[in-house]
């Protein structure tokens, strides 16, 4: 009896910890990224050779085939194939078959990134944090990270 009470002590402490934890960290200001994120963009922008055009929001794009069918606005239902990696070469997601959604249901660098290829498209899409996940950790992805996505627009459904 002694070290069931013990046991249960000890996960109502634990549970409560990380309850308080959880709290702060969603209690936290956010942290500006956004000077780290640029230098880091520009360096793989430099490093890679490539030929990147900045939108008003931060969002770096390459478009390496414009593509020829209909283009996408932020509220179309597409379908991309895709692969994730952080400014390191490191991949963190991918999906070459392709997976469909409402661009207005992914992070803020698809929404807007996506709607500059047409179907058939593809290029790379440089997003900082702001645009992606944001200060803090998201499923695996570290607070703070340029998210480099290499996309094939397959269709504007």
């Amino acid at each position: 009896m002694k070290y069931i009470y013990l046991l249960l002590t000890t996960l109502v402490i634990t549970t409560s910890c990380s309850i308080d934890n959880n709290e702060e960290i969603k209690n936290q200001a956010p942290i500006d990224y956004t000077a780290e994120n640029e230098a880091a963009i520009k360096t793989f922008i430099e490093q890679n050779n490539l030929n990147a055009v900045k939108s008003d929001s931060g969002l770096y794009y390459v478009i390496n085939e414009l593509g020829t069918g209909a283009q996408p606005t932020a509220t179309s239902n597409v379908t991309v194939a895709y692969r994730g990696t952080y400014v390191n070469g490191q991949v963190f997601d991918q999906s070459t078959t392709g997976i469909s959604f409402n661009l207005q249901e992914v992070i803020a660098g698809w929404t807007e990134g996506i709607t500059y290829f047409k179907e058939g498209g593809s290029g790379l899409l440089l997003i900082p944090s702001r645009l992606g996940y944001g200060s803090n950790d998201f499923r695996g992805i570290p607070g703070g990270s340029v998210l480099i996505f290499e996309i094939d627009l397959l269709s504007v459904n």
